[in-house]
């Protein structure tokens, strides 16, 4: 899981402070807020690992990527190339990794020992000389372990050991968190490089804009790890599921993902049945049935809302177990009604399948019904962290909300979802000019 992120000289964001995550995280904002912002850095180092053949400090991305950022001076924060770009994220693994350092061994003499880490904080500063990139630090911060942090600086790398005593090893420059291309082999960076590939490698990705409906969808036996970013391995992932026959719990049940994913579209009343069929050789087509008395249909035949939202469905149910889901718009399309029963989708997945959720969102229809939850101990406030972005003057803010045990907000900003009294009280006084032009 995520622990927290901190963001220096990051697009709109001149310093974040420390952004505590939960396991049901939402940021909230106006548009151009910031909020995206803040995703797209754990994107950005998510992108840089995967794309391992590549010699780039990091990866800025392109049209392909889950992200993408142009360059140095596009991601600076107000194109300042003098600025020094700092990331940072904390983490909290789901198996501990051991480091290799020295210290005192089980007989009592000195040598190498396994030192166990379950948890890490990582931070990273990068900055332009001329035309050319460059990393200036990073460091891997164990508040768990025996050792303090490791930290690469200036062409070496730093630990201090189990007696307290201080190494230096000259090393040349790799990319932004160590690895994994000149580490292969070292013993006290390779581990530590693999936490953060380890990390990342739980955190799916799904965007606020997803592929078009089809009428039919080929599937040739793919076994997709994730839906990618714009949902366009739904189908897959769902046959996939059959096929291999995964299921998920649900109130102590094992149940197929099929089927949980019918029951909720149910529930939500976007469907009164849904069924994935055989066509003919290796198609298939999504077919639905709005009521009990309509005739089936295929995705393409619904509402656009329906084939938008299916991806989030699947998402939640096929992710593995534990797995940090990044949701931009998830209730994009959506009825008010079907927002707020987004809040007790999330807190389903949450505490049912133990998903870390980060969530971006303009919908005051999710964050009232997340707090109605609160209040009737669905889930506990500490599991959730609510954030609101405001950017009035080129540089974001954040204002963490400050959330108690019955779901009230104690600071709730002002116009935080518009002026609706304001609305209502204009509204109230047109009224009242009509009635009484209309009686003169």
């Amino acid at each position: 899981m995520i622990t927290h992120i901190r963001l220096q000289n990051f697009k709109s964001w001149e310093y974040s402070g420390k952004v505590e995550l939960a396991p049901l995280t939402g940021f909230f904002g106006t548009n151009s807020s910031g909020k995206s912002s803040l995703l797209q850095m754990l994107l950005l180092l998510k992108q840089t690992i995967e794309d391992s053949s590549s010699k780039d400090i990091i990866n800025f991305g392109n049209e392909t990527s889950l992200v993408n950022l142009g360059n140095f001076t596009e991601v600076i924060h107000g194109h300042q190339h003098h600025n020094q770009l700092g990331l940072e994220f904390g983490c909290q693994l789901k198996e501990p990794i051991t480091v290799e350092v020295l210290g005192k061994k089980p007989d009592g003499q000195e040598g190498i020992v396994h030192v166990p880490f379950e948890e890490f904080s990582f931070i990273t500063v990068l900055y332009k000389e001329g035309i050319d990139f460059r990393i200036k630090l990073f460091r891997y911060i164990l508040s768990s372990c025996d050792i303090d942090e490791v930290k690469w600086e200036s062409g070496f790398l730093s630990h201090t050991d189990l007696f307290g005593r201080e190494h230096r090893q000259e090393l040349s420059a790799m990319n932004c968190y160590g690895g994994p291309h000149q580490q292969q082999s070292h013993r006290l960076l390779r581990p530590l490089s693999l936490a953060f590939e380890r990390a990342f490698g739980h955190v799916n990705y799904l965007g606020p804009m997803r592929v078009d409906p089809r009428r039919s969808y080929e599937w040739e036996g793919r076994h997709p790890q994730h839906i990618k970013q714009w949902g366009n391995q739904t189908i897959d992932a769902l046959l996939s599921a059959r096929v291999r026959k995964v299921t998920t719990l649900h109130e102590e049940e094992e149940i197929a993902i099929e089927q949980r994913i019918s029951d909720w579209l149910q529930k939500m009343e976007l469907a009164h049945s849904f069924s994935l069929d055989w066509k003919s050789g290796t198609d298939y087509e999504v077919r639905i049935q709005k009521s009990s008395s309509s005739p089936p249909v295929t995705l393409v035949d619904m509402g656009y809302g329906l084939s938008q939202f299916l991806p989030v469905l699947v998402h939640c149910f096929y992710a593995p177990v534990g797995s940090t889901l990044i949701l931009e718009q998830p209730g994009i399309h959506l009825h008010p009604m079907v927002q707020s029963q987004l809040a007790d989708l999330l807190i389903e997945v949450v505490n049912e399948r133990k998903l870390q959720i980060l969530v971006e969102s303009h919908s005051e229809h999710l964050l009232t019904r997340l707090q109605r939850r609160i209040a009737e101990e669905k889930i506990r406030a500490d599991q959730t962290a609510l954030y609101f972005c405001e950017n009035d003057t080129g540089t974001s803010k954040l204002t963490a909300l400050e959330l108690d045990e019955l779901g009230n907000i104690k600071n709730w900003p002002k116009n935080f979802f518009g002026n609706e009294m304001g609305d209502l009280i204009a509204m109230t006084n047109a009224q009242s000019d009509r009635v009484k032009k209309d009686n003169c």
